[in-house]
């Protein structure tokens, strides 16, 4: 895991910025492995959302730029935003993304959305957050907002990916969320972390699929299996695993909600297909 250093030599404009887009600065770079990294950006200051929403992002290198949807990694509180993002060698985005420095500049656009938010669920006792590599983003902003815990009892965050180096955001993301002076005791005992891999050996191993179907998930965290009175899930990453843990999920009785009609669990599908 390498920082970026600070780069007052940042990349000259070269075309001129959309209107009705933001141009925000890149406040730090922190790359993970060779395929994982993160950055925070500058946050406008009529810039609103709700925690575990995405946004559409670009750079500023092109007459007509590229924009991705990105979930929001920071928390609504954060005067800064925060994305985690995969690195595709020959993406259309990620392929320059990947190169940013401090200092450069971001495209964001001004309106969030998203389905991965408090406001789609039904009142729980207890909330899964269920992901896989990148899409433990919008969870990286819900696990550090305090309303998550005004409204659930229990907050479960799974984590899945391949290598144990992979998994280092999101261990350091809840490392640090105890430690945090505005939620931190909120979390006490709240907040529990699983993260499994699937090639690397690690103390957990396997698909979180396979971990609930088994029911494997629900032994070693001394959890009941999804009920529809007291659960609500929400799912973000791959697309197997979206469609795999949604079937698992709806055989046991949950049905799925949205922003228009609460219920008891969501998925993103804004980066399906």
């Amino acid at each position: 895991m390498t920082a970026v250093p600070a780069n007052e030599n940042a990349a000259p404009l070269r075309f001129p910025i959309p209107a009705n887009v933001h141009a925000e600065t890149v406040v730090s770079v922190t790359h993970y492995t060779d395929r994982l990294f993160s950055f925070r950006i500058t946050r406008p200051q009529s810039f609103r959302f709700r925690s575990g929403e995405f946004v559409m992002i670009g750079l500023p290198n092109a007459e007509k730029p590229v924009y991705r949807a990105y979930s929001i990694a920071s928390p609504a509180w954060d005067e800064e935003l925060e994305f985690y993002s995969i690195k595709v060698p020959n993406g259309p985005l990620t392929s320059e993304l990947q190169k940013i420095v401090p200092g450069d500049t971001i495209l964001l656009r001004q309106k969030s959305t998203g389905t991965l938010v408090l406001d789609a669920l039904k009142p729980g006792k207890r909330l899964w957050m269920i992901a896989t590599g990148t899409g433990i983003a919008p969870f990286a902003s819900l696990i550090r907002d305090p309303e998550t815990y005004d409204k659930f009892e229990q907050v479960v965050l799974t984590n899945t990916c391949r290598g144990l180096a992979e998994l280092h955001y999101g261990d350091q993301l809840v490392a640090a969320v105890s430690e945090d002076p505005l939620i931190g005791e909120l979390t006490t005992g709240r907040l529990t972390y699983y993260a499994t891999t699937t090639r690397d050996a690690s103390p957990r191993m396997g698909r979180i699929t396979d971990l609930i179907a088994s029911g494997k998930l629900f032994a070693d965290l001394g959890f009941d299996a999804f009920d529809p009175r007291t659960d609500r899930v929400m799912i973000c990453g791959s697309i197997d695993m979206i469609r795999d843990v949604s079937k698992l999920v709806e055989e046991a009785g949950l049905v799925e909600g949205s922003n228009a009609a609460p219920a008891d669990f969501v998925v993103e599908r804004a980066f399906v297909g």
